[in-house]
């Protein structure tokens, strides 16, 4: 691209954010029509700024991690395999163990 760098970025920025836009201003025409209250339409406003920061603030903190080796990865995956503590699951139809009692069946008590 040939120009100012500055205005390329601004205009990618705004066609990317133009149908977000047109978006929320159909949302808001419907709120408004619909219910008639303004406070219906500040709480949709307010939500999608909330959660339009929260996008942004998670993209940048996305960005800002370093990249890991994949290496380290496996690494990290085989150590944390060696250290986890398996329980064999019980068999009930195993050589040598009783078959569990079924519920229900009253107990012989001594008198």
């Amino acid at each position: 691209m040939s120009g100012n760098p500055v205005k390329n970025v601004i205009g990618k920025w705004t066609a990317a954010l133009r149908p977000a836009a047109l978006m929320l201003f159909l949302l808001v025409e419907t709120v408004l029509a619909d219910t008639g209250s303004l406070s219906a339409a500040v709480a949709l406003a307010a939500t999608a700024a909330a959660g339009s920061a929260l996008a942004l603030c998670s993209l940048l903190a996305a960005r800002c991690a370093p990249a890991v080796p994949r290496t380290r990865v496996r690494t990290a995956i085989r150590d944390r395999e060696q250290r986890t503590a398996f329980l064999p699951q019980r068999d009930p139809d195993a050589r040598g163990r009783t078959r569990p009692r079924a519920p229900g069946r009253p107990l012989l008590t001594a008198a």
